[in-house]
């Protein structure tokens, strides 16, 4: 299952890029996360670990960055019990100071129920993604 999210956030692409890619900040925008707790690497950085653990539900991912490549995009990898999900945010200027994010997540179900789970369940995991990243350009936009 794929969700994409594309919003215009009001601040310049460097910004925009270095509050996103920093896993430090993810309380401070998520709302339903209780902590972030790193595990590995210097945060952020390509190759680091770190755990989201979230104030309800068991649902932990470990999140490993791929890549870091600012301000043009990020890519992580998240992984919990059941399901694995690749995210992607590419930054780009509409301005010089204003910005584009493009958030994309693709999930990856483990074991049949699972499976099926996730499939009943997309319109609520897009909900959330969609959540996340118009939270994400609240706090942005009152940061930057």
């Amino acid at each position: 299952m794929k969700s994409t999210v594309e919003v215009e956030v009001n601040v310049p692409q460097a910004t925009l890029a270095a509050l996103f890619a920093d896993p430090r900040l993810c309380k401070e925008w998520m709302d339903d996360l209780d902590r972030y707790e790193p595990i590995s690497g210097a945060p952020g950085m390509p190759g680091s670990t770190y755990r989201l653990v979230p104030k309800t539900g068991r649902m932990v991912f470990v999140v490993t960055v791929q890549t870091r490549n600012l301000p043009n995009d990020v890519r992580l990898s998240l992984d919990a019990s059941n399901v694995t999900v690749a995210v992607t945010a590419t930054f780009s200027a509409v301005e010089s100071t204003r910005s584009r994010l493009r958030s994309e997540e693709v999930f990856t179900f483990k074991g049949a129920l699972n499976k099926l789970g996730g499939f009943f369940a997309q319109q609520v995991i897009r909900n959330a993604h969609r959540r996340h990243i118009h939270a994400f350009k609240r706090y942005a936009e009152q940061r930057g």
